[in-house]
């Protein structure tokens, strides 16, 4: 940016001005189509005492909102974690760089400074988005990680699919033969067994 003949630099002024505007309780401020939000004192509580999953590793992005029964995406947030933050930083400061760097967002930015250098220390990781497609067990995860949180994130997936899918078909099974008890068998295995089934169950026709 700074080679391009069209930069220039803003007044040290006005930098110092935009830096403070982006810290403690300062209104949110409209810039062109972006406008960065009003900081409360709730946010600010979240970065210093957070009383949940999701404000605990926000900073990490789109993390699970359920603070009950963890699942196997409360793992993988952990394990992102362990990955991102560096052993000498501590959790409410990369919490702290996330709501006045980034508007708590994963799209804005508010302040470039404390953005990038939540960038650096992180080194990038975030996810991204995770969602239930069609049903509740065809998950997608999107996230910026190294190759093996990348596949941790794939073996979910297959991992909620096959269970969501094998505990849909020993119910079908179930609600034909109600005293089934051949749960060991495989996915494939249970399909061909739900087919039969039915086959059995249709009346003949004429």
């Amino acid at each position: 940016m700074k080679d391009n003949k069209f930069y220039k630099k803003a007044p040290l002024k006005e930098r110092l001005r935009g830096f403070a505007q982006s810290l403690l309780f300062w209104r949110g401020r409209k810039k062109g189509i972006i406008h960065t939000m009003d900081i409360k004192l709730d946010d600010l509580r979240a970065v210093f005492f957070p009383k949940d999953f999701n404000e605990k590793y926000r900073y990490l992005g789109s993390v699970p909102y359920k603070d009950g029964e963890k699942t196997m995406l409360h793992a993988l947030v952990m394990a992102m974690d362990a990955e991102a933050k560096p052993w000498w930083c501590p959790r409410w400061f990369l919490r702290f760089l996330h709501l006045f760097g980034s508007d708590n967002s994963i799209v804005r930015v508010r302040n470039r400074f404390l953005h990038d250098l939540e960038q650096r220390i992180t080194k990038g990781m975030l996810m991204w988005d995770y969602k239930y497609k069609w049903t509740d067990y065809d998950l997608r995860i999107s996230v910026s990680a190294p190759k093996y949180l990348q596949d941790l994130a794939d073996a979910i997936e297959r991992d909620v699919y096959r269970k969501g899918y094998k505990q849909d078909l020993l119910e079908m099974i179930k609600k034909i033969e109600p005293d089934f008890d051949q749960e060991y068998l495989t996915n494939h295995e249970l399909q061909q067994y739900l087919i039969k089934l039915e086959d059995e169950k249709m009346p003949l026709r004429n």
